[in-house]
């Protein structure tokens, strides 16, 4: 089941992040993400509040965790989109994370099609997100489900740390 985030999934949401930084310390690296400055427990009580944020659960566990918003990074302006929208109408998926557990069961992919249904269901007409281009999971999953590559540029990502981040997009 998919739902909205609750206050008492924050500890839960927490152990996600921190079980994708334990596989990574033991390889392979998917994300540029930093242990403490993001994503973080306070970066998903934001989302919480500004009521964005979404997981997975299965028999009372969490296995997944997305921010869906509308909010487009800065950068956002320098990539290419091919899809017109008016920015009211872009639905923008943040931070999506499967526990790596879970990884390999679709889980995903589910995660994205939820995103997709709540986002058509607000009135979008397009989703776009952008992940690490050292992400190999990330970038082989987004074209496989329809997504198109829009374009990548380094982003400055919350001011302190300096990525490439491959864009993607899709009509609703």
């Amino acid at each position: 089941m998919i739902r909205k985030a609750a206050a008492a999934d924050l500890p839960g949401i927490g152990e996600i992040y921190e079980a994708i930084f334990e596989q990574e310390a033991r390889g392979p690296v998917y994300t540029n993400w930093l242990r403490g400055s993001y994503p973080t427990t306070e970066d998903a009580r934001q989302a919480l509040e500004a009521g964005t944020l979404y997981v997975g659960e299965e028999g009372g566990r969490l296995w997944g965790v997305v921010n869906l918003n509308g909010i487009q990074l800065p950068e956002y302006d320098e990539i290419p989109w091919a899809i017109p929208a008016e920015p009211e109408e872009v639905g923008v998926i943040h931070t999506l994370c499967i526990h790596p557990g879970q990884s390999g069961k679709g889980r995903a992919k589910q995660l994205a099609a939820f995103c997709e249904e709540t986002a058509r269901a607000q009135g979008k007409t397009a989703v776009r997100l952008d992940t690490w281009e050292g992400n190999v999971p990330a970038n082989h999953l987004y074209p496989s489900i329809g997504y198109r590559f829009a374009g990548s540029t380094e982003f400055f990502f919350h001011g302190y740390i300096r990525e490439i981040l491959n864009c993607y997009e899709k009509k609703l």
